[in-house]
């Protein structure tokens, strides 16, 4: 009889580059939708809608990216730095190391002697990603990767971007706002529920959320320009 074979799909590898795209998407529809609204709020041309909604993608393509790949980069160099640490441990007092590695999984409910055992035959195997697993919580699959978070950042950001501005160079003047904002929270619902879908999230909180915080930012940023256009 053919043994069935068991299978399991888990998410955790997507969380890298998952987090930046959607942080990317949604700050690329939110940003640029509520700065095509606050200028046309203003009564400005639809040239000056598109010129400033332009320039707000490429800054903040860029932005995003730099500020991925700063930040993943400080949490690399973090890692790193322990890594470091642990190998020259090792490197130092074996002895002392094993013990610490089959006290915790002591701690975790093994019992002393299979602790111990674990212990010897993953360090002979390989010493430092054991203590990088287990002591350090670092893995291959979390690992930190700038270069990976900085392009999905930012092509993300470009992408959800272009979905407001692609709305307001085709949109009648008289609905341009209605139809940049309505465009943008169905784009912000979407996401949020491929977010959701993707990370194995609750479905109505992701999409209520992503939605509830663009439409306030876009509401804001609408009156801002009402206000201050009618000032100048």
């Amino acid at each position: 009889m053919r043994a069935m074979r068991h299978t399991e799909r888990h998410r955790t590898h997507r969380v890298g580059w998952l987090r930046a795209a959607v942080l990317g998407a949604n700050d690329g529809i939110v940003s640029t939708a509520s700065l095509v609204l606050g200028v046309a709020a203003a009564e400005a041309t639809r040239g000056d809608v598109l010129t400033a909604g332009v320039a707000g993608l490429v800054a903040g393509a860029m932005s995003m990216a730099a500020g991925e790949y700063v930040s993943v980069s400080s949490q690399s160099d973090t890692e790193q730095a322990d890594l470091a640490r642990e190998r020259a441990e090792l490197a130092r007092d074996p002895v002392a190391e094993h013990r610490e590695l089959a006290k915790i999984y002591a701690d975790r409910g093994v019992d002393a002697d299979t602790a111990e055992r674990v212990a010897a035959q993953l360090m002979a195997r390989d010493a430092l990603a054991a203590h990088a697993r287990d002591e350090l919580g670092l893995s291959e699959v979390a690992a930190a990767r700038p270069v990976q978070a900085a392009a999905a950042s930012a092509g993300s950001f470009a992408i959800g971007a272009a979905l407001p501005l692609l709305v307001a160079a085709i949109a009648p003047p008289s609905a341009l706002i209605p139809a940049v904002g309505g465009a943008s929270l169905g784009s912000l619902a979407g996401l949020g529920a491929l977010a959701a879908r993707t990370g194995g999230s609750a479905l109505g909180a992701g999409v209520a959320r992503v939605v509830f915080w663009g439409a306030l930012a876009m509401a804001i940023t609408a009156a801002a320009g009402r206000l201050f256009g009618a000032v100048v």
